[in-house]
């Protein structure tokens, strides 16, 4: 097993807000979701496999029982898996915070620290982002602007928009402003030391803890000279290199690659719908989606759907005008015994009844949402006809008794 989709855990802090729930189709109880961590080995949050034979189990568990080899051999550098992949939403402002260095994290913490980027998804108009200081502060006058709240005077304001992108090396101060949605991918650390918190107080009424101490020790106290170039790449670094890959069905409506024995992929699905596959395998995504692919999966390729076929439409003079109002949902954690005998029966009550041996495939049916609450299902044809979808579609009345007997047969198994 090569390809595998995952389920993130969910976290609800206080600034969070619905985007993801209503845009981003991930499934939460609570009135508000901040972060979903999409590829996750950490403790504190792991991500779950959604398909396949380890469906329900974490990353971890899923790494410890296949091996390193599925991470590749890069990571026998590291003590612990490398990454951690978030989508953020803002709905309100994010702390004033710093992360440390690996070499103080794993002394004080005993994890890694945080080399992160940042990727705006989507933003509101006039959304900014607190990044660096806008001046080189000395410890003692940082130290004095944070106990008298005034902080935010020498800090770098940014402006951001949609498809922008920020590279926040350890020991630089930074907070996510409110209206930003971020994909968010770092080093695998939850070690965030909060300086300013707006005087805002938790669900429990008290105000959240600073680490003061910590982040004097750890922050950067210059400005951010330059803008680093990692062309042509959108972030290249020791931890992680970034791409970003837009199949509009125009310029490009599939790409191919090749993973090896060094490392995994993994995938973010942004927006749109498609299709991943390596070798016999093949999975369905959708926006908001997150994909890890093993080490040495070997060629892989990805295509855009959806948005492919309404473009070379365009392209033929069509004028076409649409509005999405939902995704069919793919399958689920379908007990795999249970789906087989189902499909037995179904082939053999299609045989007994008209003398057929019953084509099998896979495709989007009427059947994808039971099958995506895990419920075994199949889709039979019990009638003839042509033009399906279409505005010629039609069906045989004549052919409708015989369409009963195989509904009947497949229930009742030859029972009178």
């Amino acid at each position: 097993m090569a390809i595998l989709k995952l389920k993130p855990s969910c976290k609800d802090y206080l600034w969070g807000g619905t985007r993801l729930m209503t845009e981003f189709g991930k499934e939460y109880d609570g009135d508000k979701l901040a972060e979903t961590w999409e590829l996750s080995y950490h403790p504190d949050g792991p991500s779950y496999v959604a398909n396949g034979e380890y469906a329900g189990e974490t990353l971890s568990e899923y790494i410890l029982m296949e091996g390193k080899k599925v991470t590749g051999t890069h990571s026998r550098h590291y003590s612990q898996f490398p990454l951690l992949i978030k989508f953020i939403d803002a709905k309100d402002d994010l702390s004033i915070q710093v992360h440390p260095d690996d070499e103080y994290a794993m002394k004080n913490e005993g994890q890694y620290g945080k080399t992160e980027m940042w990727y705006i998804v989507d933003c509101e108009e006039g959304a900014s982002l607190y990044y660096g200081f806008s001046r080189e502060v000395s410890k003692e006058e940082f130290e004095e602007r944070i106990k008298n709240k005034t902080l935010l005077e020498v800090l770098n304001k940014v402006e951001v928009h949609k498809g922008d992108v920020l590279f926040i090396e350890p020991g630089t101060i930074h907070a996510i402003g409110k209206g930003n949605l971020i994909a968010e991918i770092q080093e695998n650390s939850n070690v965030t030391y909060r300086v300013y918190d707006y005087g805002r107080k938790d669900a429990n009424g008290k105000e959240r803890d600073l680490h003061i101490e910590k982040a004097l020790q750890v922050t950067k106290r210059v400005p951010i000279l330059r803008k680093k170039s990692f062309e042509p790449h959108i972030v290249d670094c020791d931890y992680f290199t970034v791409d970003k890959v837009v199949l509009d069905g125009q310029r490009m409506k599939k790409i191919f690659g090749e993973i090896d024995k060094t490392s995994f992929a993994s995938l973010l699905v942004l927006d749109g719908t498609g299709k991943v596959q390596s070798g016999e395998e093949c999975v369905e995504v959708q926006k908001g989606d997150s994909v890890f692919i093993t080490a040495n999966a070997g060629e892989y390729e990805m295509e855009e759907k959806f948005e492919a076929a309404v473009n070379e439409a365009k392209a033929a003079g069509l004028d076409i005008t649409y509005e999405i109002l939902g995704i069919r949902p793919c399958s689920g954690d379908v007990d795999k015994e249970r789906q087989a005998r189902l499909l037995e029966r179904a082939k053999a009550a299609v045989e007994t009844v008209t003398g057929i041996c019953l084509g099998v495939g896979s495709g989007s049916t009427d059947c994808n949402i039971p099958l995506s609450m895990g419920i075994p299902s199949v889709c039979v044809g019990c009638y003839s006809g042509a033009g399906a979808h279409t505005r010629e579609e039609y069906v045989e009345e004549a052919s409708l008794p015989l369409g009963y007997r195989v509904a009947f047969e497949m229930i009742f198994g030859g029972r009178s």
